[in-house]
């Protein structure tokens, strides 16, 4: 059974740097509309690094589609660009500075991978949809005899950020 129906969003860019934060701001303000702020830090990172990979490495063109896609508690991320040499996935421990961005993206979701296409490949990950909000989600005492109490919202911890005096 299907709980709610799929929700879909397809941008097409070009992969500037000056463009990236634009596609990230897209990306927050997309799941803020579908309720999925958790999503909203791992994805925009997620979303950056393969942005980036399209602007360093694909050729000829830097146009691509960036694509958000939630069916059954799963978003769907990906980029479609036009160049079919795959990506190639660095260790994380070598002591590089750049070409981690696939190894990043493997950390921080749940699935990834890359399928070639006809006209160039895509690059995708996923996240799982969390069904209960954030807020509501309880954290196990250190120890046994402390009452259980809600983990603080992201709000809470914004606001303790703000609150905090730098200097």
């Amino acid at each position: 059974m299907i709980r709610q129906p799929s929700r879909h969003c397809t941008v097409e860019l070009q992969a500037l740097p000056a463009r990236i934060g634009s596609a990230r701001r897209i990306v927050s303000a997309q799941l803020r509309y579908w309720r999925l702020e958790a999503l909203i830090d791992p994805a925009a990172l997620g979303v950056t690094e393969l942005l980036a990979n399209v602007h360093r490495h694909a050729r000829p063109s830097k146009q691509c589609t960036l694509e958000l896609c939630v069916l059954l508690d799963q978003l769907t991320v990906s980029v479609h660009d036009r160049d079919p040499r795959l990506p190639l996935v660095r260790a994380a421990g070598t002591w590089e500075t750049c070409g981690r961005g696939l190894a990043l993206i493997a950390a921080l979701s749940e699935s990834w991978g890359v399928r070639p296409e006809a006209a160039g490949k895509v690059v995708w990950f996923t996240l799982p949809a969390l069904a209960q909000a954030p807020e509501e989600v309880r954290r196990v005492p250190a120890c046994w005899d402390t009452p259980w109490e809600p983990a603080p919202t992201a709000a809470d911890l914004r606001a303790r950020i703000r609150s905090t005096k730098v200097g």
